[in-house]
């Protein structure tokens, strides 16, 4: 049953920090066997590919690269009703999205200097779908739609394959709705090292963007630096802050919900109401009963779920920018007061009828949402993950020969003194 922990407030920080811990163990038994597994596709190639995947899907494939036409294939036979819900997604994500996007742009000044920056989509990207029993079709769209709004040149994806020799079909139409260039069937770090490393098949890429296991997220962090990733996520988690106006059923419900990804997935509810906190867990077992991921949801919040009874709504949001979060609910009657004194969350979802699905599927918000307290410093998503930046500078000679003193005196001062002098030749050819 899911921990209700009342006491005084450092029990409660206790107790979120044992959760933030979740996991740490796996990472470091993880590292050893990613980091062969990348030294074997870095040297081998295709043929350590075609090797992992016979070990690990149970499947010998000639070819690594998934037909064009089984893309169309799969968007012809994907439920129409399903086709048409995840276009109507794709719209609200694509009209969120494109309000990010930056320009280039100059910046001239009087004295006839220029200063600048210019802005350009990356040329490749990778995007890594995982298999297993969740068919995450909405990752595809909100990974590749930003990037294709972006404007980069060439979307690949990789995504193991299924024991027929081919991933589930619906991931394959949204693919294909979201405009996924070519698409790879391997899995795992092996994927990743080959999206980084290149392989006689498979393309490299400059960024590598993607939920996965922890071994997926593994190699993306060993590997960042030969690319860019867009973070190293842990497991999922919901953090929700809730008054008594706050519905028991509904609390419960989007507690379970977080907790059905995984067994690492942590789900915490914050309220200063001791009757709403009792009626959330038992409104949890409730529920679970119902509910078809029982032996994960179970575990996770048994072991990684908990129900904090605070002195009062400012010690919850207090705990929570000190958690936070990947997803966090405000079921209050006001939501809008505390949004402005939340801080650290990836995404934020105001008020008792916007629950955290409505962000993993449909209202448009990326989610892709940086986990395990990085929220502190990482952002969701966005246009910006898939662009990059040069900064230009042009001097006209007297412009130069006006701020030559001070550039001087400042590399000078920091003991450079082939710095300065490449101001002082310019100056002394002028005094010629």
């Amino acid at each position: 049953m899911i921990q209700i922990v009342k006491g005084d407030r450092a029990a409660r920080q206790a107790c979120l920090r044992a959760i933030a811990a979740r996991g740490a163990e796996n990472n470091r038994n993880a590292e050893a066997a990613v980091s062969e597994i990348l030294k074997n596709v870095r040297e081998r190639g295709d043929a350590a590919l075609r090797e992992y995947t016979e070990k690990f899907d149970g499947v010998r494939l000639e070819t690594l690269e998934l037909p064009k036409e089984a893309l169309d294939a799969a968007e012809r036979e994907c439920d129409p009703a399903l086709l048409d819900v995840m276009r109507r997604a794709a719209k609200n994500i694509r009209a969120f999205h494109e309000r990010q996007k930056q320009q280039s742009r100059i910046d001239p000044a009087p004295n006839g200097t220029l200063m600048g920056q210019r802005v350009r989509a990356l040329k490749r990207v990778g995007v890594y779908v995982p298999g297993g029993t969740a068919p995450l079709s909405s990752s595809i769209l909100m990974n590749v739609l930003p990037a294709k709004i972006a404007g980069v040149g060439e979307i690949v994806m990789a995504t193991p394959p299924g024991k027929t020799g081919l991933p589930d079909q619906t991931l394959l139409a949204a693919a294909k709705l979201a405009g996924v260039d070519r698409v790879f069937l391997i899995g795992g770090a092996q994927a990743v090292a080959a999206l980084a490393y290149g392989t006689e098949s498979v393309p490299k890429v400059d960024k590598v963007v993607g939920p996965g296991n922890i071994f997926v997220a593994t190699a993306k962090r060993m590997l960042f630096g030969t690319i860019d990733i867009d973070m190293v996520a842990g497991p999922s988690e919901i953090a929700v802050i809730a008054d008594g106006t706050a519905r028991a059923d509904f609390l419960a419900a989007d507690l379970l919900g977080q907790a059905e990804h995984d067994k690492l997935a942590s789900s915490v509810l914050l309220t200063p109401n001791e009757a709403l906190a009792e009626s959330v867990a038992a409104e949890v077992e409730r529920q679970m009963a119902g509910l078809s991921r029982k032996e994960i949801l179970r575990e996770s919040i048994d072991k990684c779920g908990a129900i904090l009874v605070t002195e009062d709504m400012d010690e919850a949001v207090a705990l929570v920018n000190e958690l936070a979060p990947e997803h966090l609910e405000v079921c209050a009657e006001n939501p809008m007061e505390y949004l402005g004194k939340l801080d650290n969350a990836g995404s934020v979802f105001l008020g008792h009828y916007t629950p955290e699905p409505l962000g993993d599927y449909w209202a448009g918000p990326n989610h892709v949402l940086p986990t395990g307290g990085t929220a502190r410093f990482f952002s969701p998503l966005s246009v910006d993950d898939f662009i990059k930046k040069s900064s230009f500078i042009y001097y006209t000679k007297d412009a130069l020969l006006e701020a030559a003193p001070d550039v001087i005196r400042f590399a000078e001062a920091e003991r450079l003194t082939a710095h300065a002098n490449a101001l002082k030749v310019r100056q002394a050819a002028e005094e010629a």
